[in-house]
């Protein structure tokens, strides 16, 4: 692909940050380490809840168990928010990536017309294959999201076929391909889907945070949404725990504190942390 469209920090800014709202400041570098460990230090610094962090390209991002991934610069929309989830049980914190994954797919659906998934606990799918990832992490009272999504990135930009992108996986007329349906870059898409996201982020997490039981994840509709998007929940899967032997069964639901409740032949297990794997459906012919 050609040269790729730098964000409009400018038009950003205007979209998302509002009086009362909860995005207080969006920041876009051209390049750091990880959007991650940049705000995870500003919390630990006492930073006011509602700051982002967009990065062009990252050189140190991170994954779940520290797995690395890296991406060309502007190709992806790669950025971190901090919150400050006051009032919520640290029990109920696991909901965090579960309602950033919902934001990311009600986005992606809405300004590209791809149909997205998620992968409990914090892949976004499309067409079966890996469009974007997200990363909690804590420092304290302090929780950062991290949020990645590939956009621009043709196959050979690609880690592996595991891996799509908007770019790949769009409707042809879509609004990630041009007007003829050409895989080619539409000026402002980043831009939009960010302010998307963003925007459902906010709705969720403030229905969230500020009802009357902070953090339930029922009361809020969160848990029956994230069930609606969640391609996990019905499929048979293979979990792998840290320091555990991994279980196979079927993924039957998430719970109150937003595990994975796994049916084994041992009886119902909940998944915390762990690797997920879907087994690809039987078939009959084989």
């Amino acid at each position: 692909m050609g040269d790729l469209l730098s964000l409009d920090l400018t038009g950003i800014t205007n979209a998302l940050v509002r009086p009362g709202g909860l995005w207080r400041e969006v920041r876009v570098v051209a390049e750091t380490g990880s959007t991650n460990a940049d705000l995870l230090a500003q919390a630990g610094a006492g930073a006011a809840e509602g700051l982002v962090l967009v990065a062009e390209a990252q050189t140190a991002a991170r994954g779940r168990q520290g797995r690395q991934w890296t991406s060309p610069p502007r190709a992806a929309l790669t950025f971190s928010v901090l919150l400050r989830p006051r009032g919520v049980p640290p029990a109920l914190l696991g909901w965090v990536p579960l309602l950033a994954g919902v934001a990311a797919a009600a986005a992606v659906r809405a300004v590209t017309g791809v149909e997205a998934t998620l992968k409990w606990p914090n892949d976004v799918l499309a067409d079966g294959g890996k469009l974007g990832g997200i990363l909690a992490e804590r420092s304290g009272p302090a929780v950062v999201v991290g949020i990645g999504i590939n956009v621009w990135q043709d196959r050979a930009g690609l880690p592996g076929d595991a891996t799509t992108s908007l770019l790949l996986a769009a409707p042809a007329g879509g609004a990630a391909r041009g007007g003829d349906g050409s895989a080619a870059e539409v000026p402002g898409l980043r831009e939009r889907l960010l302010a998307d996201l963003l925007a459902a982020l906010s709705r969720w997490y403030l229905a969230w945070r500020d009802q009357g039981s902070p953090g339930d994840a029922d009361a809020c509709g969160l848990r029956r949404e994230y069930a609606r998007r969640c391609a996990t929940i019905g499929r048979e899967v293979v979990v792998t725990m840290p320091g555990a032997e991994a279980n196979s069964g079927t993924a039957a639901g998430v719970d109150w504190a937003g595990r994975l409740e796994v049916r084994t032949e041992h009886g119902r297990v909940s998944v915390t942390a762990g690797d997920v794997v879907h087994v690809r459906p039987h078939d009959p012919g084989e």
